[in-house]
């Protein structure tokens, strides 16, 4: 397995810092950008039309950008020098990203907002799976489940200020534009830091060529899921989980005002409760998940257990349909939310194709099972409340996909998993299931 060798001297805590600086200033550009900048901006150009020019830009952003970060994983993958193979895709990612979050801040038509936006999010998936792939190149797998931890804990903390800072200065959205690109610009400034004192000598001797043989690069793009069952039950797992998530996630304030009956002020209020609780949760369960993943040396249990308790939390608010139970449902879905995250993207490091060897393009092919779900869940959700019974169907609709989630885990497990120090296949350990918590 990638980074399992000599390189396990290499003190690793700055590296996993600087890239939950990273983490923290990509999630602030998509939490702040995507929740506040550009809704905004797209009433501002057109009120009458915002709800469908919205959809618009956010549609054709996604059609242009989910093959960008395998892509750039593959071409990450594939390059030689002095600074390795991810710092110079980080670095261009960052340039890019920076200049287009200022044009997008004196943007004043449809065109100029979508051309822009797409630029800029391709850049930001590009920075996204360079330093993502750097965890499977450097941190030996005992490690990984604390490394994505913090790594999480700075992509959630990002996100949240982000949001709150955008949500402040809404009538000054020009400094929020340029707050990002600076944010941007500074973490991978720190990232680039690091690695600068991280130069050793086997990153000499890849760019002298001595790298592995790997096939033509267009036929690399894809992987053949006959053949790597592991990764690919991991990535289906991964993409029914956060679909079963995203389901409920969007329409949270209409479940408080139509199916619990939360007069409308108070359901606003309600929902930014809800949402920190959420988050407090989503952070308990991510460094616990990290942590303990490691200690007792497998991910399963705990990814298993995350579908689980998902799935539980899905029925909560079917049963007990009252802001308590709006409540249980919020920390339930955190800890589930938080759990997987962390187990799950630990656990595909150690299933990766050969071994590692292109964990740029693999890790963005992963990645598209968190990015898919989270544009077709609203629609897919209209369409349950509109045609399967309301929110109740809805709740329903999202408990069986994460069962479904649950059980391509399991079979997942039974194929057998590397132990999470690298030593090669184990048999699946008992898993959690059911609203079990890890």
């Amino acid at each position: 397995m990638v980074g399992t060798d000599g390189r396990e001297a290499v003190q690793r805590g700055p590296l996993v810092g600087s890239l939950a600086v990273v983490a923290a200033a990509l999630a602030a550009c998509y939490g702040a950008v995507v929740a506040v900048l550009l809704p905004a901006q797209v009433a501002a150009i057109d009120p009458a039309a915002k709800v469908g020019n919205l959809a618009l830009v956010s549609t054709v952003s996604f059609a242009c950008t989910i093959a960008a970060q395998p892509l750039v994983g593959a071409l990450s993958d594939r390059t030689r020098g002095r600074w390795g193979r991810r710092v110079p895709w980080a670095v261009a990612g960052t340039l890019v990203a920076a200049a287009g979050l200022l044009a997008l801040g004196g943007a004043t038509t449809l065109a100029a907002v979508t051309v822009l936006w797409v630029v800029t999010q391709v850049a930001l998936n590009g920075l996204d799976v360079a330093t993502s792939a750097v965890v499977p190149d450097d941190v030996p797998p005992r490690r990984r489940g604390r490394a994505f931890a913090l790594i999480g804990l700075g992509a959630v903390a990002g996100g949240a200020v982000a949001v709150l800072a955008a949500g402040a200065s809404a009538a000054r959205p020009g400094r929020v534009w340029t707050g990002l690109a600076v944010t941007v610009l500074v973490a991978t400034s720190v990232f680039v830091a690091v690695e600068a004192r991280r130069r050793r000598p086997w990153d000499r001797d890849a760019a002298a060529g001595d790298a592995p043989v790997r096939p033509p690069f267009w036929r690399g793009l894809l992987v053949d899921p006959r053949r790597e069952r592991r990764f690919t039950d991991a990535f289906v797992s991964r993409l029914l989980f956060v679909l079963a998530y995203q389901l409920v996630y969007a329409y949270q304030l209409y479940v408080l005002t139509d199916h619990v009956g939360v007069p409308a002020r108070a359901a606003t209020a309600l929902t930014g409760t809800l949402t920190a609780t959420t988050l407090a949760a989503v952070l308990v369960a991510v460094v616990v998940t990290g942590w303990w993943s490691d200690r007792v040396g497998t991910r399963t249990p705990f990814m298993l257990g995350a579908c689980g308790l998902l799935a539980v939390a899905m029925l909560v608010p079917l049963a007990v349909p009252t802001t308590t139970g709006m409540a249980v449902f919020a920390v339930l879905k955190g800890v589930a939310f938080g759990a997987h995250m962390a187990s799950g993207t630990a656990l595909v490091t150690e299933v990766l194709p050969a071994g590692g060897a292109s964990a740029g393009k693999d890790l963005g092919l992963y990645n598209v099972a968190t990015n898919l779900p989270q544009t077709v869940a609203p629609a897919l959700a209209a369409t349950v409340i509109a045609h399967l019974g309301g929110y109740p169907g809805l709740f329903a609709t999202a408990a069986g996909v994460a069962v479904l989630a649950l059980v391509v885990g399991v079979r997942l497990a039974r194929r057998g998993l590397p132990t999470a120090g690298g030593a090669g296949p184990h048999v699946a350990q008992p898993v959690v299931t059911g609203g079990g918590r890890p």
